[in-house]
């Protein structure tokens, strides 16, 4: 199969790109294909717990072209996001093709080769959009596979049911942490918090200015090869009305990074300890860039060094969802970004 741009991924970032190539006069099929490894819509926003509403989100900004108006913000981010998806994909005519699984992308120059489960497409241009969701981070410590409990990621959380009446241990400083913990705090029998640092809350509020800064702030580490971090991880922690309560209470009372993991909980080096029946690592994601492999595209950095979204090493790749646009602050910019830098090439004469 042939196809002038194959775009991976159909989430925020991968929509925003399609449509700039639609925008752009490309047809589905043979002038572009969006290949994406979910069964339907919606991209990470299927798997986001029940419990999490549209009105606990931080944002969600609207694709181009297609206004997010949900009538009800009370409905489950998971239900919402991907019905405007859906109705985004068909509106637009994007065609993604799903589920389709990617294993592996070669370099066969002048072109590129992109090897799934459902054939192998020919491409002069690709846009990876694939995020991070499928690569939970899930950090080591000494004595983990001796902890008689259970352990899950945010990636595995459904909801705070599951803990009643057990005591919880919840890892990481991030926003998901807080929610997460915040939730379970209602009906376990005990919960700690313990971050690696000490967590930063933001009392200013989030806006244009702020949002720029923090993608800034990541995009400094990308342009020199550098791995990512999150534009979510940068901005701190918003200091809503819950937040306080919680904070008031003792739930975001925070305990620093313990040494080990014991059978019955962790402990500290000064001999504390905590029992727990759960570990929760809310520890955030990293990007899931396993199939670019064969291109050799990670520097002696560790990470993909990118000018914007195009990748320096290689002008016929684009990575979105990646670095600054791993959000949903950068996502549309950098899918039209990538859209017009992609066609621009396309108008180019093959060479060897």
């Amino acid at each position: 199969m042939r196809s002038d741009v194959v775009v991976i991924g159909a989430g925020q970032a991968g929509l925003s790109a399609a449509y700039g190539l639609r925008r752009a006069g490309l047809e589905p099929g043979a002038g572009f294909v969006v290949l994406d490894g979910e069964d339907g819509p919606g991209g990470a926003w299927r798997h986001r717990w029940s419990t999490l509403r549209i009105d606990k989100v931080h944002g969600i900004k609207d694709l181009p072209g297609l206004p997010f108006a949900p009538a009800d913000p009370s409905r489950p981010a998971a239900e919402v996001v991907p019905e405007y998806f859906a109705a985004y994909e068909r509106e637009f005519d994007l065609q993604v093709r799903r589920p389709v699984h990617v294993a592996a992308v070669r370099d066969r120059a002048p072109e590129l080769l992109v090897e799934t489960d459902a054939g192998t497409w020919t491409t002069r241009a690709l846009i990876n959009a694939t995020g991070t969701w499928t690569r939970p981070f899930r950090p080591r410590y000494p004595g983990q596979d001796a902890f008689r409990g259970r352990q899950l990621h945010t990636a595995d959380y459904r909801g705070p049911e599951e803990f009643a009446g057990l005591r919880v241990v919840v890892v990481g400083g991030g926003t998901s942490a807080v929610q997460l913990l915040m939730e379970i705090a209602t009906v376990a029998a005990a919960t700690t918090w313990v971050t690696r640092r000490p967590p930063e809350f933001r009392d200013a509020p989030f806006d244009e200015d702020a949002g720029r800064t923090a993608v800034a702030r990541v995009e400094e580490r990308v342009r020199a090869g550098l791995p990512p971090q999150s534009v979510v991880g940068v901005t701190g922690l918003m200091l809503t009305p819950q937040v306080r309560a919680a904070q008031e209470s003792g739930v975001l009372h925070r305990l620093p990074m313990f040494e080990r993991i014991t059978p019955d909980g962790v402990s500290w080096a000064d001999g504390t300890t905590v029992a727990a029946d759960v570990i929760l690592w809310a520890t955030g994601w990293r990007a899931a860039l396993g199939h670019l492999a064969p291109l050799g595209l990670r520097g002696p950095g560790g990470g993909i060094a990118v000018d914007g979204t195009r990748v320096r090493s290689d002008p016929r790749i684009h990575l979105v969802g990646y670095g600054p646009s791993a959000s949903t602050i950068g996502a549309n910019r950098a899918g039209r970004a990538a859209a017009h830098e992609v066609v621009s090439l396309l108008r180019e004469p093959l060479s060897a």
